[in-house]
């Protein structure tokens, strides 16, 4: 049975681990967080704390890019951009991991409290009935403190979350 978890693309540049899992896994992203890679790639500012893993992120990161570009992936994701919600055919990464985008829409169900990207993964849960899977402790910390109807996931649980039940949201 292939689990499912929402998160954000660059979780996939950065972590590695996450596309090379024990079991067979599809992340659901939203494409908002498919654009932020754009930014992230290019940006003059330090994503990691050492120069050398900022350059590794930053090359991984572009060849995340290249690959959502290939023009099979890219007419895959096009295809989800068509109407809001619509999530895309999957595209293989691995063996084991594949991939879709879901073209999600903030609609500020969440206030101030999220941004925009956080309020994406959160619709995308509730909507996908999948846990979200994130490195941001502070974005746990208020799903947590807020009692959202979304099951919550710290990167480094991964392989707890692999086995974890898989229950539906609330």
């Amino acid at each position: 049975m292939t689990r499912v978890f929402v998160t954000e693309a660059v979780m996939l540049a950065i972590y590695g681990q996450l596309l090379i899992p024990t079991k067979s896994v599809e992340y659901i992203i939203p494409y908002t967080s498919i654009l932020e890679l754009y930014e992230l790639h290019t940006t003059e500012e330090h994503l990691m704390n050492s120069s050398a893993d900022d350059e590794h992120v930053k090359t991984k990161i572009g060849e995340l890019i290249s690959y959502f570009e290939e023009p099979l992936n890219r007419k895959k994701i096009e295809r989800a951009l068509q109407s809001p919600w619509a999530k895309s055919p999957y595209i293989p990464v691995s063996e084991t991991t594949r991939v879709s985008v879901m073209n999600t829409l903030d609609t500020a169900p969440y206030g101030e409290s999220f941004d925009p990207v956080e309020t994406e993964l959160l619709l995308a849960s509730q909507r996908a009935e999948a846990p979200i899977l994130t490195d941001q402790y502070e974005l746990i910390q208020r799903i947590v403190e807020g009692a959202l109807p979304v099951q919550v996931f710290d990167i480094d649980d991964f392989d707890f979350a692999l086995e974890f039940p898989v229950s539906r949201q609330p």
